[in-house]
């Protein structure tokens, strides 16, 4: 019995680690397996009980799990600036925390993605957006600039 019990703390263990559904469906099975000990049932029966209990649960609840455990991601129309071409309007200057771009016709607070301060007038590319920031990298002025 404390065999079982050692083994389900152990795969808890691991899935509380790991976060990822990964162990639960063993854990499910050693439960099984305790519950047989507790009614008398032989070693033998019991790894039976484990793997089957194990392997059925795997396959019956991880098409659930993998679907509530994907992130969904939500476009925005914040989207359509990456990779647009825009002029600084205030200079950027990461270490300061200041900067702004205009891109689609609304003032961004931006910040360099290499570091570099860039001064007002130059323009930019915008490489990503992390929050309201928009992370921008130097870049030539082309016709379709704003």
């Amino acid at each position: 019995m404390l065999f079982w019990i050692i083994v389900m703390l152990i795969f808890l263990g691991v899935e509380a680690a790991t976060v990822g559904l990964v162990s639960i469906w063993f854990a499910f099975g050693a439960c099984a397996a305790l519950i047989a000990t507790a009614l008398g049932a032989k070693f033998v029966l019991q790894i039976v009980i484990f793997l089957a209990v194990s392997g059925l649960s795997l396959l019956a609840l991880k098409p659930f799990a993998k679907r509530a455990l994907q992130v969904r991601k939500k476009p925005t129309n914040a989207d359509r600036v990456l990779g647009v071409i825009c002029p600084v309007t205030e200079d950027i200057d990461n270490i300061a925390g200041t900067g702004a771009v205009t891109a689609e016709g609304k003032t961004w607070t931006a910040r360099s993605l290499t570091g570099v301060n860039i001064p007002a007038g130059e323009y930019v590319r915008v490489d990503s957006i992390q929050g309201v920031k928009l992370i921008v990298e130097p870049a030539a002025r082309t016709a379709d600039a704003e």
